[in-house]
């Protein structure tokens, strides 16, 4: 937690317009007056829970700020553009300061600043640190990044996933896929839209439902995919429902939170397709081949079986969804 830093390097508080860049929905943000304080988030969970505990809470920046922290992503392309879009909405003699984990990067960012505009009132604590830019106006504007076209027709942008190639994990399982699918999808965890555009290629499909918790991706997404069959839900999957069942599901889940492994993300996900799926719907997903899914699977569908993978990926399906959350 960032809260230790925040202390020290705001002691009294901060004063004047606060803008904050990226900020978990439980983290401690006592030194920053609710009043006074714009926080801009992305990931629809954190949105959620931020503007639930009374925080004015945005997804672009918009006007001038007195003081803005970037807190870092784990991205360092991603970091770099929001500490150019921080840059850009500082107002006249403004404070512009940088906080981040040292797993995330923020000793490396910190070098790289120190020898454009310097660095002033670091502060190392919790396994990170923050510090204060001394000349804001000497961060490159090229830092903001621009959109990258990793595939014919497929736009994404700086820190989405995968942004700079096609997932493997992702080209495997549309390799497994049958060539006609159900009726009515879910694609939980969509990303930039690649994989739900291999889904609506097949035979079959009368509408998909693309379901992403971070909105820069879900933008790309909408961007890559013109198919009136296509709904996009800025939501996170784990607690996504609709008003009705469908009977397909396809998923590639992520399984870290930053850079540590969390298998418990996985299992996640496969909790929301059972409460997606009517009982003869069924689910398709890949995963690396360490994680152990089959037990999760077990536990939410009558039948499960391994159709397809490597020794790195394995392709999984399952029907009979048992239509409960198990906890």
């Amino acid at each position: 937690m960032r809260t230790p830093r925040l202390e020290l390097a705001f002691p009294d508080g901060a004063t004047g317009r606060m803008l904050v860049i990226g900020a978990d929905g439980a983290e401690d943000l006592t030194p920053f007056d609710k009043a006074e304080t714009l926080i801009v988030e992305t990931m629809a969970q954190h949105h959620g829970a931020l503007k639930a505990r009374g925080f004015d809470v945005a997804t672009q920046i918009n006007g001038e700020f007195d003081t803005i922290l970037v807190t870092l992503p784990r991205a360092r392309d991603a970091a770099k553009a929001r500490i150019a879009q921080a840059a850009a909405h500082l107002g006249p003699g403004g404070a512009l300061w940088i906080d981040g984990q040292k797993t995330d990067g923020i000793e490396s960012i910190l070098k790289e600043i120190k020898t454009l505009g310097g660095i002033s009132d670091l502060h190392s604590k919790a396994h990170g640190k923050i510090a204060r830019v001394e000349d804001p106006s000497a961060i490159p504007a090229d830092w903001a990044g621009a959109e990258i076209e990793v595939a014919p027709g497929f736009i994404t942008r700086p820190g989405v996933f995968s942004a700079a190639k096609i997932d493997p994990g992702s080209q495997a399982l549309a390799d497994a896929l049958p060539a006609k699918l159900p009726t009515r999808i879910v694609d939980l965890g969509a990303g930039w839209g690649w994989l739900s555009a291999q889904i609506l290629k097949r035979q079959g499909v009368d509408q998909l439902h693309l379901v992403e918790a971070e909105l820069t991706a879900l933008d790309c997404a909408k961007a890559n995919i013109d198919d009136a069959r296509a709904r996009f839900h800025w939501a996170d999957a784990r607690s996504f429902r609709l008003t009705e069942p469908v009977n397909g599901v396809i998923m590639n889940p992520p399984f870290h939170q930053g850079r540590a492994a969390d298998p418990g993300l996985g299992s996640a996900f496969i909790g929301a397709a059972a409460s997606l799926l009517t009982g003869a719907g069924r689910l398709w997903m890949v995963a690396n081949r360490h994680l152990p899914y089959e037990a999760e699977l077990a536990r939410h569908f009558a039948e499960m079986s391994e159709i397809g993978g490597d020794n790195r990926f394995k392709i999984l399906t399952a029907s009979g969804a048992r239509n409960r959350r198990v906890k």
